[in-house]
């Protein structure tokens, strides 16, 4: 009797170490496999071998990647907020905020690489749908010779002729506002009319 339940357990375990159990629960989004098919952690040069039978993804753990420009990553810093909109859905505007920026850098295009995070879950997000995202800054009063107004960067003002417009979000909606620019330096314009300090301006954006 106990060769033959030790023959049991032997099978029992030849079974469990057949089975494939995911490291994390999610959705499978690609079958590389099929039934019948041999598997091996590693590639066999020149063989049909197969490395792995799915790719699955953690829905609650979707994030954004954006190559942003040289010039502009001294003003993007993690916990910054961020308005993404989905191609699908370009009217949606998805509060976000930067998770860390890769320290990194690609020397052909001339950009970093930033990590941000949703924080909001919807089903409507899917795997490598195309994203546009506008990093927010808060405008501070200007203290300097005791100037009146508020400091943007200039990448926030958009010029139309003679008149300037800020991009604004007020409680998750955007909104163009005309604004008068009293001063510009060679990074900053200096507002005293149209938006005040505490407001959120789109500073720049990115798509990706």
């Amino acid at each position: 009797m106990e060769g033959a339940q030790a023959l049991v357990d032997i099978s029992k375990q030849r079974l469990a170490d057949m089975q494939i159990l995911a490291p994390f629960s999610g959705v499978v989004v690609y079958k590389a496999a099929q039934p019948g098919e041999m598997i091996s952690p590693v590639s066999a040069g020149g063989g049909f071998t197969a490395t792995g039978i799915c790719t699955i993804v953690d829905m609650d753990s979707l994030e954004i990647e954006v190559d942003v420009n040289e010039a502009f990553i001294n003003r993007v810093e993690a916990g910054q907020p961020v308005v993404a909109n989905l191609n699908a859905y370009p009217k949606w505007d998805i509060p976000a905020e930067v998770i860390a920026i890769i320290p990194t850098a690609d020397r052909n295009k001339a950009t970093v690489r930033v990590r941000i995070g949703f924080l909001e879950k919807d089903e409507r997000v899917l795997p490598d749908m195309g994203i546009r995202v506008s990093f927010l800054q808060k405008m501070v009063e200007t203290t300097t010779e005791k100037k009146e107004g508020v400091v943007v960067p200039n990448a926030a003002v958009l010029n139309e002729g003679d008149e300037s417009y800020v991009i604004l979000v007020k409680n998750g909606r955007i909104e163009i506002k005309q604004v008068e620019v009293a001063e510009e330096t060679s990074n900053y314009s200096r507002i005293v009319k149209g938006v005040r300090a505490g407001d959120q301006v789109v500073a720049s954006y990115d798509e990706s």
